[in-house]
């Protein structure tokens, strides 16, 4: 996911957004600790689609102050 596509997202939207790469991230650590798990490399990138989320609501919650 790229940032652009966060921006364009209501505050509302990213919200859902994190709430359900957060559940994505939780299955993933599950799958890696039953050795289930085949992309590894997913991790890492959901792990930075949250900080990009999270980042961009920062930013939103600044622009409206």
């Amino acid at each position: 996911m790229k940032a652009s596509e966060i921006r364009e997202m209501s505050y509302e939207e990213m919200a859902a957004q994190l709430q359900s790469l957060k559940e994505e991230l939780f299955n993933l650590r599950f799958q890696l600790a039953a050795n289930q798990l085949e992309n590894t490399a997913r991790l890492k990138a959901v792990k930075k689609d949250i900080a990009r989320v999270k980042t961009c609501m920062a930013a939103a919650t600044a622009a409206k102050i």
